[in-house]
């Protein structure tokens, strides 16, 4: 290796390649966020043009005749490299020996037709057209199940998929994830759906100014302990949180003047994804380590936040006084007993997002169902909502009554995300876990009671947030559980929580 003076001028190009890639996404991920919260609506091919040039010099930072005899020359020396070098070398050999095989001009063509795709979902959604967006997502799964086989043609194209957004899960695991808890929460659903127990949460329907709920996100951002100055909110149709370093992190929020809860719960949720970005060391911003290490774990923190405290009584005691004060007509007549049963209604409903904590896996496993069909290939996108409507009245007993609030409800095929959507589910699982484990540390309720989550989430920053990707899930929960994971930790959550709200 000649062109090496030494090990230290290969880890100095190390960094400079890391470097230049983290500006390539960094821009590329402002022009998405800028599209989908304050761009005017006929901008798309401009950026497109754009995000299209962008794609194709960050694929050649990386991909290169370079890179692998860079790669290949620090793991030869890796017993002189320090920990944070080797698994910057290994997590890029990894993302190497797949995008490599991606032609360049495939993988450009790609990310414009995500580009367009995002647009045309926007506009689709709003006009209930599924057969505007239904080329582009026939577009979108006949290149996520090709780039499967470039990634890894030994394996079933699904498991790629869900092994790139959660490291260790394939179908077999996931399938037996969700019979358990077919068999654990269906019967649970049931005896909620029977029971006296009627809950009333008209309140949170009545109209309430999007300018005190704008106030309302400040607050809960502060609760949340939100460092303002490296975190802001958007408002644009699907929430997400977007981050480009652990020190510039963007949430985003839909605002609905008919429903206080929805918003509310969503500052919170993307809050915890928030959390989560801010609180990663930061000497692995710019690098292959950056970030969250899986969807999986990352919605362990939004779920954890968003159920597992901002739904508890002592949680809900907290806020109500403080709900009351801003909205003293609205919740004239509400108590706090009201407010926390409100919180945790549960009745099977049309959309994920607003789905409530017991019901919400029923969501996930449609879409799982789906997804493995798209991608083997024995589900047309044409046939798409019709089965979505199907099994829609199968799981949860609701009749679909159009595309907007059935198969166009989500953004992530838009995006490409396929295989994204079991890590809802196993999040909340991992978040149920976390949560036995920590209150063996803390007082959860008391903290929570007063409005005091600082301890709550420096305790998820020493075992999860900090150590940013270079932990796999399995290894993060380890060392928040120092066991491996287990499915029951969640179902025993729900069955004591929804049990005791409902009576039964």
């Amino acid at each position: 290796m000649s062109e090496y003076n030494d090990l230290k001028s290969a880890v100095e190009k190390l960094e400079i390649m890391q470097k230049k890639m983290a500006a390539y996404n960094h821009a590329t991920g402002l022009l998405y966020f800028d599209s989908v919260t304050v761009a005017p609506k006929d901008t798309t091919a401009g950026r497109g043009q754009t995000m299209g040039i962008l794609t194709e010099e960050s694929y050649k930072v990386f991909v290169n005749d370079e890179t692998p005899k860079l790669l290949e020359y620090l793991k030869q020396n890796e017993e002189q490299l320090d920990e944070k070098i080797k698994l910057q070398v290994k997590k890029l050999d990894e993302d190497y020996k797949k995008i490599s095989n991606i032609p360049m001009d495939e993988y450009v063509q790609y990310n414009m037709l995500i580009n367009d795709a995002q647009s045309v979902w926007h506009e689709a959604k709003q006009k209930n057209d599924y057969l505007l967006f239904e080329p582009y997502l026939n577009k979108i799964v006949a290149t996520v199940r090709k780039f499967a086989t470039y990634l890894d043609s030994s394996k079933n194209p699904y498991d790629v998929w869900l092994n790139e957004y959660e490291k260790g899960l394939t179908m077999e695991i996931a399938d037996e994830y969700f019979a358990a808890l077919r068999t654990e929460l269906v019967p649970l659903v049931h005896k909620v759906m029977s029971s006296k127990k009627k809950i009333d949460d008209s309140f949170s329907y009545k109209n309430y100014s999007v300018r005190k709920q704008e106030k309302l996100s400040d607050f809960l951002m502060e609760v949340l302990t939100i460092d303002r100055n490296h975190c802001n909110i958007g408002q644009t149709e699907h929430p997400f949180t977007i981050n480009f370093n652990s020190n510039d992190v963007r949430i985003t929020t839909h605002y609905h003047k008919n429903n206080l809860l929805s918003s509310m719960f969503s500052v919170i949720h993307e809050g915890g994804h928030a959390l989560y970005e801010l609180n990663c060391d930061d000497e692995y911003d710019f690098t292959a380590l950056s970030g969250g290490t899986s969807m999986g774990i990352h919605e362990s923190q939004s779920r954890f936040f968003e159920n597992i405290i901002g739904r508890s009584r002592s949680f809900t005691n907290y806020l109500y006084p403080y709900l009351k004060k801003m909205f003293p007509v609205q919740f004239k007549d509400v108590t706090k007993v009201m407010l926390y049963e409100a919180l945790n209604k549960s009745q099977p409903s049309l959309i994920r997002t607003e789905a409530d904590e017991l019901t919400y896996s029923l969501h996930v496993m449609v879409r799982y169902e789906l997804e493995k069909r798209l991608i083997n290939g024995s589900l047309s996108t044409k046939d798409l909502p019709a089965e979505w409507n199907r099994l829609y009245k199968e799981y949860l007993g609701v009749d679909v009554p159009n595309d907007t609030k059935g198969v166009l409800q989500d953004s992530h095929w838009s995006g490409g995300a396929i295989g994204y959507f079991p890590s809802y589910s196993l999040g909340s699982a991992y978040a149920s876990q976390m949560l036995f484990h920590m209150k063996k540390d803390l007082d959860i309720d008391a903290l929570t009671q007063k409005g005091n989550l600082k301890p709550i989430v420096e305790w998820l920053k020493e075992r999860v947030h900090k150590y940013a990707s270079s932990k796999t899930p399995a290894e993060i929960i380890q060392i928040c559980c120092n066991e491996d994971f287990k499915p029951h930790y969640y179902t025993d959550y729900l069955k004591m929580k929804f049990s005791s709200i409902y009576e039964i």
